[in-house]
């Protein structure tokens, strides 16, 4: 059977070819700048210098906790506790950060939509064993040495992604080394790299599993922890 093209089609068949190109194009430029950025980046030092100094931590594995609301529709939350022990022999700035990263890309600050109500529920659950458990966002910003001066934190998440199969935490201000890189793209003015700055953070990976429409079910298993430059 014979058959032939008009104009149309021709214009229409080259403009889904771009935008089939500008696609890869663009699919290859997300993971050769991410694999860039991963390949540069350094691992925390095996000795670290004289002026620099990590926190020993311990954590409480990732749970969840709901806070009834007035409506009666319970909303869900994810919280770690954190213990730090400043182990020099001075007092040191304390500036902690943390972040959830879901699988499905979803990034979460903590802290972020947690009213007090929530950390008073967490620590009433925690109360013999976290006697003086503090809230992230209320602790001092300097943490003084000794074991007598460790200090149990409240880190804390609303709910997450419910499709997400796995999790990690990254918990930085743990400790003041640092490292810079050139970013693998950016550029200053002067046509230099932009310098990417990055600190010693704590990740703590987990796998989340369970049907998503029966979340208090949820079954959370604890992979790995390690310190990463990020």
């Amino acid at each position: 059977m014979a058959f032939s093209l008009t104009k149309d089609d021709i214009c229409l068949f080259l403009g889904e070819g771009l935008k089939m190109k500008r696609l890869l194009y663009g699919t290859l430029f997300v993971l050769v700048t991410f694999g860039a950025i991963c390949f540069a980046a350094p691992t925390p030092a095996i000795v670290p210098a004289q002026s620099e100094w990590t926190a020993e931590i311990r954590f409480e594995h990732l749970q969840q906790i709901e806070l009834q609301t007035k409506a009666n529709r319970p909303l869900r939350f994810w919280y770690t506790i954190i213990t730090v022990t400043n182990k020099t022999k001075n007092e040191v700035d304390f500036y902690p950060q943390c972040v959830l990263m879901t699988d499905t890309f979803q990034i979460i600050p903590a802290g972020k939509s947690v009213t007090p109500a929530v950390f008073e529920l967490i620590k009433r659950r925690h109360q013999r064993k976290y006697p003086f458990l503090e809230l992230l966002e209320k602790v001092d910003n300097k943490l003084l040495p000794g074991q007598d001066n460790t200090t149990d934190i409240a880190v804390i998440w609303p709910d997450f992604d419910q499709k997400a199969k796995a999790v990690k935490l990254f918990i930085s201000g743990l400790s003041n080394e640092t490292a810079v890189i050139d970013h693998p793209t950016a550029k200053e003015k002067s046509g230099m790299p932009v310098k990417v700055f990055l600190r010693k953070t704590l990740e703590l990976s987990y796998d989340i599993a369970g049907d998503p429409t029966l979340r208090s079910h949820t079954k959370i298993t604890y992979k790995d922890n390690r310190w990463v430059m990020r």
